[in-house]
């Protein structure tokens, strides 16, 4: 039976490759996004919803498992990925209290409530749940405070999850290292020198493709991956496991 994957964060440059690899891999996508989509897209079903709003605004999670369930239909939803993240940069004292807020609520508080709203359906699908961490999780740098507090948070929700949840529904985590995003390109335009430092310091010596996180998502959320859960899987190209000291 085909099930149907939930997404969010859709139409960002992993969330976009997300689509396409579950798509490929015969499931029924929704995909979830704050921002609009200039026409209806031809392979997957769309919601625009802030899910930041969730924390503030309960209702709009009830909107949102309306459309879900509907875009659905007869493939019961069995993945949840939460995509969808906020990455606000700056030193704590130049981080506004609206900007710590935020990242906390679409990067934590987002994926639990979407956990909860859907735990039903999850249950009954024997469904998985799969957290999108990053590399800062686990090691950081100047500037990324509200960023690495948040998805450090997140990789103890899925550990958390794994355990309440758990055996009915399995709880993972990917954490990719630097991915060649429209947004990561953009941030090293002109400065081609800086972006293959980037890529250097990962003993891959290259930074990765969103096509082949998306493919590991596919893994973690299929039969393959069946005695996983409460994991974090780091597609870091190494870069976590190299010291960097001073030459």
């Amino acid at each position: 039976m085909t099930r149907s994957v939930l997404i969010t964060g859709c139409l960002g440059g992993i969330g976009q490759r997300l689509v396409e690899a579950f798509v490929e891999n015969g499931d029924r996508v929704v995909g979830v996004d704050r921002a609009p989509m200039a026409q209806p897209p031809k392979t997957f079903s769309f919601v625009q919803m802030d899910i930041g709003e969730f924390a503030r605004q309960p209702d709009s999670i009830d909107a949102l498992k309306k459309n879900v369930r509907a875009a659905c239909g007869d493939a019961p939803l069995g993945v949840i990925v939460n995509n969808a993240a906020v990455q606000h940069l700056g030193r704590l004292d130049a981080l506004g209290a609206d900007a710590i807020l935020e990242s906390l609520d679409v990067n934590v508080a987002a994926p639990m409530l979407m956990a909860k709203a859907f735990l039903a359906d999850l249950e009954q699908n024997k469904g998985v749940i799969l957290n999108i961490g990053s590399v800062h999780a686990e090691a950081t740098k100047p500037g990324f405070a509200a960023y690495a507090t948040s998805k450090a948070a997140l990789h103890g929700m899925t550990r958390a999850l794994a355990v309440d949840l758990g055996p009915a529904v399995r709880v993972n985590g990917l954490a990719p290292a630097a991915t060649r995003t429209d947004m990561l390109e953009a941030g090293f335009a002109g400065n081609a020198k800086a972006l293959k430092a980037l890529a250097d310091v990962h003993p891959l010596r290259r930074i990765a493709d969103p096509a082949e996180i998306a493919r590991i998502a596919v893994f973690l959320a299929g039969a393959d991956a069946a005695f996983l859960t409460g994991a974090t899987l780091y597609a870091d190209g190494g870069v976590l496991s190299r010291l960097h000291d001073p030459e």
